[in-house]
């Protein structure tokens, strides 16, 4: 009889990659366990984890920049690259109604760099500190190959004041806090070697988080997310914590004039940028159609009780098919 378990390891399951189970949000979801402490108010699956403590809400998130992957030593300075990697966790911060207020960095260091680019990044670092009243409180270093950067950052948030992924409904009118693809725009201007369009270069260089846009009128959003890989994969995000479907009206996305030029002379679509780009980091939030004339910002879509997010134009709806940046699908 044929050996059918020849060269075949009984009990082991097959290897997966990241990418063969669906990416990176597969793989979160996959690693998500219910949080089991009653001081838990939220954990896995928002923009940041929220937990009580005594009569405060405290507001946690990390976020991780690498070298060669979320900066390059070719465009960004080491200042630069300090005030990104703090504006990126006060955006999420922000995105959750809260205000930020101390913040943990871990570095790992090649052991040749130079002393005087880590000093500029600390330079960058408390500068944009200082912008937001926040203050580094310790951190780690260790060596490595490549220059990471790690930030964690604590917030404090009013419990009336917080807002989740998960609080969409349905007949909710999607904002956005302003004009999208300008980073993606900046980034592809290098990556093409394109001479010029600085104003939008600097927009993938130096991002800002956008929480002080919102803030006037907060009472009247029902839930937020910022924008860090594109309107497409933040959109599908608040549907599947909200338990609801979107459409989205890719006519009235906001478009700066300069990120359309810039993407016609890259041979991209701007809309591709604003839908699928990423690090815009302006806010979307949803809210109830009674109170849209409360709030600015750009109505760009709808929240639906049918399930998925599908692009509308000229009366059709198609699905979309992608869903924005993805850190192992690319």
């Amino acid at each position: 009889m044929q050996n059918k378990m020849a060269g075949k390891n009984p009990g082991v399951e097959p290897r997966l990659n990241i990418s063969q189970i669906g990416g990176e949000f597969a793989l979160i979801e996959r690693l998500t366990k219910k949080p089991v402490q009653r001081e838990i108010i939220k954990g896995i699956g928002d923009d940041a984890a929220v937990i009580k403590a005594g009569g405060k809400y405290l507001v946690l998130t990390t976020d991780t920049l690498v070298e060669g992957d979320h900066f390059s030593h070719k465009y960004f300075t080491p200042e630069q690259i300090g005030k990104k990697a703090v504006e990126i966790n006060v955006s999420d911060i922000g995105a959750m109604g809260a205000e930020p207020k101390y913040f943990l960095v871990s570095l790992v260091l090649p052991k040749d760099i130079d002393i005087k680019i880590i000093e500029n990044i600390y330079k960058g670092m408390r500068k944009t500190g200082r912008k937001y009243k926040i203050e580094i409180i310790g951190g780690n270093m260790t060596h490595g190959r490549q220059l990471v950067i790690d930030i964690c950052m604590i917030g404090e948030v009013k419990k009336k004041n917080l807002k989740l992924r998960s609080t969409a409904r349905p007949d909710d009118d999607i904002f956005v806090s302003g004009d999208l693809g300008s980073s993606a725009a900046g980034l592809n201007l290098f990556l093409e070697n394109k001479k010029g369009h600085v104003n939008v270069k600097k927009r993938y260089l130096e991002p800002e988080a956008k929480f002080y846009k919102v803030k006037p009128f907060l009472k009247y959003i029902n839930s937020m997310i910022d924008i860090s890989d594109g309107l497409a994969s933040e959109v599908t995000r608040i549907c599947e914590q909200s338990n609801t479907g979107a459409v989205i009206y890719p006519d009235l996305v906001p478009i700066d004039p300069a990120t359309r030029t810039a993407a016609e002379i890259c041979k991209k679509r701007a809309l591709d940028y604003a839908l699928y780009g990423g690090e815009d980091f302006e806010l979307v939030y949803t809210v109830s159609r009674e109170y849209t004339n409360k709030v600015q910002g750009f109505m760009v879509g709808k929240i639906t009780r049918k399930k998925g997010v599908r692009l509308y134009k000229e009366g059709i709806e198609e699905p979309l098919t992608k869903h924005g940046y993805d850190h192992f699908l690319i």
